[in-house]
């Protein structure tokens, strides 16, 4: 299986081999993802987070991006998880990291597009600690069904949010951006490697074009992007508090 964002020991879910596991991930505690300044989007999930975090397209080129939200400013530093592994609290936290210690997982034997896998390093076999995977029929637990839910309904948003993508390819509207941050303490950097939408190819659309574009939902989706590149306004204060936080002791 391909190497997996976050997840430190992927293993596929076997009903024989982890008849008798249990999850042992802590609820709410994300620090997991301390190391993580961006994690993909789905579209549906622009609307939350656009009130919060900048959303970006990230890849290598135009043809091959995803959206995602940018949660730090420096590498390996996500803003919006504390020391404790606790994610600030109101802030909405994007599926990609709720779904987790579950994920669908591509394959590359052929046998089959997706399977169901776990990272193992939260995982136990037998015990009282944690909740189980299976009930004592063998059947899915309700933390499993859930989980296996929650991924049937994400891998469904995701194949939503490539069409997305490949359409702001088709008209070109993306285009490669840097975004210069100064710290209140008179740092300053750049950030790079991320595309946004050009907004005077987006004014030059004309006709069929932009009706599709807002017949699809994805006008409003553009919308959402460019609205939330202001929250990097947000993200330099958070680095400006955990900074004068860091002097303080």
């Amino acid at each position: 299986m391909k190497q997996l964002l976050i997840y430190e020991r992927p293993v596929q879910l076997n009903r024989v081999t982890h008849r008798h596991h249990r999850v042992v991930a802590t609820p709410g505690d994300f620090s997991f993802a301390a190391e993580l300044n961006s994690v993909p989007l789905a579209c549906v999930e622009f609307t939350p987070v656009t009130r919060e975090y900048p959303i970006l397209f990230a890849g290598n080129s135009v043809d091959a991006v995803v959206p995602a939200a940018l949660l730090g400013l420096r590498s390996q530093q996500n803003l919006m998880i504390d020391d404790g592994g606790r994610w600030v609290e109101g802030a909405y936290v994007p599926a990609f990291l709720r779904r987790y210690p579950f994920v669908l997982a591509e394959r590359d034997d052929g046998e089959s597009e997706f399977t169901v896998c776990l990272d193992e390093t939260h995982i136990c076999e037998g015990g009282e600690a944690g909740m189980p995977l299976f009930d004592e029929e063998g059947q899915d637990s309700p933390l499993l069904s859930n989980a296996l839910n929650f991924l049937q309904e994400y891998q469904v948003h995701l194949a939503r949010t490539r069409e997305f993508s490949a359409t702001l390819a088709s008209h070109e509207l993306l285009v490669s951006r840097q975004v210069n941050v100064q710290t209140a303490g008179g740092e300053a950097f750049s950030l790079d490697g991320f595309f946004v939408v050009d907004e005077e190819k987006l004014r030059g659309l004309k006709g069929k074009a932009l009706q599709e574009l807002a017949r699809s939902g994805d006008l409003g989706l553009i919308y959402a992007h460019l609205l939330s590149l202001g929250n990097v306004d947000l993200l330099v204060r958070a680095l400006d508090s955990r900074s004068a936080t860091a002097a303080t002791h």
